[in-house]
């Protein structure tokens, strides 16, 4: 489902990144560990298609997001992907359900107000449908970020950091959210992290080492 080979990447032409080849099959859920500088954040860009790799290629769903253009990666993108970042980035002149409703727009699909609303009740937020995004607790907003990341039924899900700043329960309950809902929709879901507390809980593991060529 995803695979990459012989992936690099430079930010200076100088210190180049390499990153160990991946084969994640649908459903699979994996941890990507490392630590800072040892490229995690780097790579889950280049697997979401917001970096273009120097060398090699990733590959979703049988596609290889470097033959595509610009807009083709939008909208692979917005069909086939979801993305959890650090800090969850909304539109905060819309409501929490135009959020949703916006990105089934930008992928291309008919707008579901049906599946928006049944998704923000399964993360109990649903109550929190019609405030701005500013007006959301930290916990509600990485809700409303989980709940945009897998409202097209993406097949991968990638999360970077999602627990770094959680204690030991709101981890707990950010993971099994995650876990969930990316087993919900049947994605591949990927984990990027420096926090030890998730090495264990994760059959597939990739450790990024910092290195140079």
């Amino acid at each position: 489902m995803v695979r990459t080979q012989d992936l690099t990447y430079s930010y200076d032409a100088r210190h180049i990144l390499q990153f160990p080849d991946m084969h994640c099959a649908a459903g699979e859920h994996w941890l990507l560990l490392g630590q800072s500088g040892s490229g995690k954040t780097t790579l889950l860009h280049l697997l979401g298609g917001l970096l273009s790799p120097h060398g090699g290629f990733v590959e979703v769903a049988s596609t290889r997001l470097n033959n595509l253009s610009a807009s083709e990666l939008d909208h692979f993108r917005g069909q086939h992907i979801g993305i959890i970042f650090q800090q969850p980035h909304f539109v905060q002149s819309l409501t929490v359900e135009e959020n949703l409703l916006l990105a089934h727009q930008l992928a291309g699909f008919r707008p579901e107000r049906r599946r928006a609303h049944e998704l923000l009740a399964h993360l109990h937020i649903g109550h929190k449908s019609n405030v701005r995004p500013n007006r959301l607790s930290q916990g509600e907003q990485q809700r409303l970020a989980i709940a945009r990341a897998i409202i097209n039924r993406p097949k991968l899900v990638l999360a970077d950091e999602p627990t770094s700043a959680l204690d030991d329960h709101n981890c707990e309950e950010v993971l099994a959210l995650l876990e969930r809902e990316a087993g919900q929709v049947g994605a591949t879901l990927l984990i990027v992290t420096h926090d030890g507390r998730l090495k264990d809980r994760f059959h597939h593991r990739i450790f990024l080492q910092s290195t140079q060529a």
